[in-house]
């Protein structure tokens, strides 16, 4: 049996102290009037009742029976101490107490006696006691795929679509999908599901489109057509469809949204699920099929075209040569390898995690057209998925890069061998002026890893992902009432048994920071688990106050309109003229995406959806003409001109806006060194809150001072994490 105890697991790895996870909850003395106790025996001493309890405290069979009754060490010394606080500071003690302790003082009782008296208590501070196998029963994840019981009803023909990049695989899961009589697409990305409302529409077969931010309609918004096209969190576990496409199945690995494509693949009610991803996901699904009685056909695809690693690193920039894409893992790379090119006469293309969809597309399409005169790309590995791009050659500028752990921790490492296989494979595209691929790296050294790299297939999944449900949550909140959604996440993810032979815990960091963000506010407990589940980029302080500004909105049942997002948006934005303005816009588009994804979950506190989505698409068209002049940005930040040499400075006039306040950091921190360091990882914004204290006290020391806010300096911190929830959960 998979589920045998050598198989189970409580996440022993957050298990150092369960039960400090548990707050006590304060008990409240006794309020009777009347001291009934010491009208029947007598006033109590108090000095002589905490010598009693004393010693009650330090008795071996006291120790033992509270062990037997669930208090671990922690827990009793907690309850000892709430216990003793109650019995010294209260003006009178319940009559039953105060008589027990009178016995004890006369030699008529038993210091055991105040056992049952200290237990009521410590239920009382610890509530969970009395609900600990209830708790476990809700967080036992054991079986999974019990939990879609209309999925489990009919019998599903899998089919796994196996194979590298440029194969074909998803191509043909895709004819499948438009020949059927209703089909729904699951994909890692909104450009993904975008790609495939478009052509499904262009050919003929209505479909719909479903993202987190977004809903478009093939028929009509009365009429639902029969395909959907959705990203992979939005997936309906509860329509039939004939056939279900799950794209990037690998996907199930993350340590982030891995929960979904496991929602998806275990939960989809439809006749064939297409599965499509790299042949390392192959053993996993069988395992997991073997809990469902299912059984998984796989058709297996080669690469449609050839792919060289060639011998040589590329050396210089000098080298770079038309249908080049060079691959960087940090923005501070992108701006310095787009800049270094383009004082070679060499016209960039630029894509990067953080920026719109639109843009994104638009540089796409700047870059494959034959016509225009842009003939390189600079890129991070966002063009791993999403983007159709022509590219002759894929360059690693590194093989490094910055990941985030299984307890949220940073960590700088080299790619793993899909990440590799993944980039490398976008070289040489079927039908395309570049059918024939090459890869290389940019520095010599890289080289021998590469090929290493390359030469290996993608590593066996071990594990799918899963993730609290709110269901589970309410269920924690009913018994634990006193316990923040932060610690209630905790004490579910301490207490759950997941089968780790097959599933793992996904991160839940994103989740937690975004709930002890809102803590303070008060909101229904659905309603904080919802904005929790928010896709925004922590890492951007301008996005993480807003967040702030409108849960507390929400809270006062205000409605959040347009005219909010104007005021706090410094409504109509111009056209960027240095890099940290770029990074402002980008941090706006990501506010008016959050206001967009609430506005389908609370329509009636957010009501201007529509002027919202007009407004992006305007502010998408400003980020456009940034990044096409992205050149031109990085010189005006590092020469503090702010655009003052020439640059023509447009004003977008947004419908109902006024002006902009645009934030400028001081010249004394363009320093490209700081930028440097912290897009490298080296340099961690604990430590540089470290060192922003050190230069405070030295500058107060000389007279001096740097004047440089917290955001601000946050503001420069390296990230190119597409919006991410995290557990999260992308669109």
């Amino acid at each position: 049996m998979q589920n045998s105890a050598a198989h189970l697991s409580r996440n022993r790895k957050y298990e150092t102290n369960v039960s400090a996870l548990f707050k006590p909850v304060p008990v409240q003395a006794n309020v009777d009037d009347e001291d009934v106790g010491s009208e029947l025996v007598g006033k109590l001493e108090k000095s002589e009742v905490l010598k009693i309890l004393n010693k009650f405290a330090q008795r071996r069979e006291i120790k033992a029976l509270c062990s037997e009754n669930g208090l671990d060490s922690y827990l009793q010394q907690q309850a000892f101490g709430s216990f003793r606080r109650y019995c010294i500071e209260a003006d009178n003690l319940p009559v039953d107490l105060h008589i027990i302790f009178s016995d004890i003082m006369q030699g008529a009782g038993h210091i055991d006696d105040i056992f049952p008296y200290f237990l009521r208590h410590a239920k009382t501070v610890f509530p969970h006691l009395d609900c600990m196998d209830d708790l476990k029963k809700i967080s036992d994840l054991r079986q999974p795929a019990n939990w879609y019981t209309n999925a489990r009803a009919i019998t599903r023909k899998i089919v796994f679509h196996s194979g590298p990049t440029n194969s074909g695989k998803t191509y043909h899961a895709m004819e499948r999908y438009l020949g059927a009589k209703s089909g729904v697409y699951c994909g890692p990305l909104k450009l993904l599901a975008t790609e495939v409302y478009n052509k499904a529409n262009e050919r003929g077969t209505p479909c719909d489109l479903v993202t987190g931010e977004e809903r478009k309609f093939g028929i009509g918004e009365n009429s639902p057509a029969n395909h959907v096209a959705c990203t992979v969190e939005m997936t309906s576990v509860n329509t039939p469809y004939e056939v279900a496409v799950i794209d990037e199945i690998q996907q199930i690995r993350d340590p982030q949204r891995g929960w979904a494509w496991t929602r998806a693949f275990l939960g989809l009610i439809a006749n064939e699920v297409h599965v499509c991803g790299e042949a390392g996901a192959l053993q996993l699904l069988e395992k997991i099929c073997e809990t469902t009685g299912e059984t998984v056909e796989v058709r297996r695809y080669d690469r449609l075209t050839e792919l060289t690693v060639e011998n040589s690193a590329l050396g210089t920039l000098d080298n770079v040569m038309p249908g080049d894409c060079i691959v960087c893992f940090s923005k501070h790379d992108i701006y310095t390898v787009s800049r270094e090119i383009e004082a070679r006469g060499k016209e960039v293309a630029v894509i990067y995690g953080g920026l719109p969809p639109g843009t994104k597309l638009a540089q796409a399409a700047k870059f494959n057209d034959p016509e225009n005169s842009c003939k390189v790309m600079v890129a991070t590995d966002a063009i791993g998925m999403g983007l159709n791009l022509s590219i002759r050659r894929i360059i690693f500028y590194s093989l490094v890069k910055p990941s985030m752990n299984e307890k949220g921790e940073r960590e700088i490492d080299t790619i793993s061998i899909s990440s590799a296989l993944q980039i490398a494979g976008r070289a040489g595209r079927y039908r395309t002026q570049w059918e024939h691929g090459y890869v290389t790296t940019f520095k010599a050294e890289d080289l021998v890893t590469l090929q290493r790299l390359l030469a290996q297939t993608p590593e066996p999944l071990k594990q799918a992902g899963l993730h609290p449900t709110a269901d589970q949550i309410e269920l924690y909140a009913y018994h634990l009432p006193n316990s923040s959604l932060s610690n209630l996440m905790d004490i579910f993810v301490n207490l759950c048994t997941v089968d780790d032979s097959l599933y793992f815990m996904c991160n839940i960091e994103d989740f937690k920071f975004l709930a002890e963000m809102i803590q303070h506010v008060p909101l229904p407990l659905r309603a904080r688990y919802v904005f929790c589940c928010a896709p925004i980029n922590r890492k951007m302080p301008f996005v993480c106050s807003m967040f702030l500004k409108i849960a507390r909105q929400y809270s006062r049942n205000e409605p959040i309109t347009f005219d909010f997002i104007r005021r706090n948006c410094n409504l109509p934005l111009k056209l960027p003229k240095t890099i940290l303005d770029l990074v402002h816009l980008e941090a706006v588009f990501d506010v008016m995406d959050l206001y967009l994804w609430l506005s389908y979950r609370f329509m009636d506190i957010f009501p201007d959806a529509a002027n919202v989505r007009v407004a992006q698409k305007e502010l998408d068209e400003i980020i456009q003409q940034g990044v096409f002049q992205i050149t031109r940005l990085l010189k005006n930040t590092e020469a503090g001109q702010d655009g003052q040499d020439g640059m023509p400075s447009y004003t977008y006039n947004m419908r109902r806006a006024t002006s902009i306040k645009e934030p400028r950091l001081p010249s004394s921190t363009r320093g490209r060194l700081t930028e440097r360091l912290l897009a490298q990882g080296l340099l961690t914004p604990g430590m540089l809150s470290e060192l922003r204290k050190e230069w405070d006290a030295q500058a107060t020391a000389t007279g001096s001072g740097l004047g440089l806010s917290k955001d601000t300096q946050e503001t420069i911190i390296d990230s190119d994490d597409e919006k991410t929830p995290r557990r999260k959960r992308r669109k």
